[in-house]
């Protein structure tokens, strides 16, 4: 039987487990993937704690899968479905799966993946990268202005870095200091984290893009004359607006897939995919992002 990684309730690691499931079915709508690659994202072991996305309804089913973004060829099509046959390379949301064998993806959150683009590197795009492209787009700074990224070390923030440089912006890149020399290398100003760091900040900011939330959105919030410069993905939307901020509006379609996917053949975005993990060490990997320390994108890789 297909194998995927799941949390069986609410808590903490030991709520995990690997377990056998029925190969899924395609509804109406739907492609069955067999799935080559998972992107590995704060969300996942977020959602294991009871976390629930903005406009989430619906109480979850246990047990769960994890993951929210993955690559892989389609196996089966279901009714309604055009565009997509057996034997496409895709990438995108999945409804069911994530770190397993299989997954289901609606051909609303699904696009096919260019020749040029690996398995793993497309898996990051569907949150991390569609994340970062958002919230830019979002701030809509003019060249040359300056924008503080927080959390600029991990995988939406080192996404979010290049598409800022690429923008013409001058951007400011906060994170520990163990990831100075990877956050200078993209291209930003590296701005070290922790007490005191708005003190550190050199110069202006003209707008913030927050990956991380708490007390650093609250401190960085400060830095801006212009509270509507102010995007987070990495807190609920009440939190932000009492800032005077917003929660990035995600772009859920096909067609912000493709954009992205552009984007890292023309080479403007790596989406630097620095580990990488078979499906067996499932765990393994969650915990690398889950304790902070990952640098770029964590992905599991499933065998074909």
């Amino acid at each position: 039987m297909p194998k995927a990684y799941v949390f069986t309730r609410y808590g903490g690691p030991e709520a995990e487990a690997f377990v056998d499931v029925d190969r899924p079915s395609p509804g109406p709508g739907q492609v069955l993937v067999a799935v080559r690659a998972a992107g590995v994202n704060p969300v996942d072991w977020k959602q294991r704690t009871g976390y629930r996305r903005p406009g989430e309804t619906g109480e979850r089913e246990f047990p769960a899968y994890f993951g929210n973004e993955v690559s892989g060829v389609v196996e089966e099509v279901g009714d309604d479905v055009e565009g997509f046959a057996a034997g496409d390379a895709v990438f995108g949301r999945p409804v069911v799966g994530g770190y397993s064998e299989y997954a289901l993806l609606s051909v609303d959150l699904i696009a096919h993946k260019p020749a040029a683009l690996s398995f793993a590197d497309a898996a990051t795009l569907p949150v991390a990268g569609v994340t970062a492209y958002d919230g830019i787009r979002q701030l809509d700074l003019p060249a040359g202005a300056t924008v503080l990224v927080t959390g600029a070390g991990g995988g939406v923030g080192v996404a979010a870095v290049q598409l800022a440089r690429a923008a013409g912006l001058r951007v400011l890149g906060l994170s520990s200091a163990a990831k100075k020399d990877f956050v200078e290398s993209l291209g930003a100003v590296h701005v070290p984290s922790g007490p005191g760091w708005t003190e550190r900040v050199p110069g202006d900011v003209d707008g913030v893009y927050d990956l991380v939330g708490g007390d650093v959105l609250e401190e960085a919030a400060t830095l801006l004359a212009d509270r509507t410069k102010l995007v987070t993905a990495g807190a609920q939307p009440e939190v932000v607006e009492k800032l005077g901020g917003s929660r990035v509006a995600r772009v859920r379609t096909s067609e912000r897939l493709e954009a992205v996917a552009e984007l890292v053949v023309d080479g403007a975005l790596d989406p630097h995919v620095t580990q990488t993990f078979p499906l067996e060490r499932a765990d393994e990997a969650l915990r690398t992002v889950e304790d902070g320390h990952a640098r770029g994108k964590t992905v599991i890789e499933v065998a074909g």
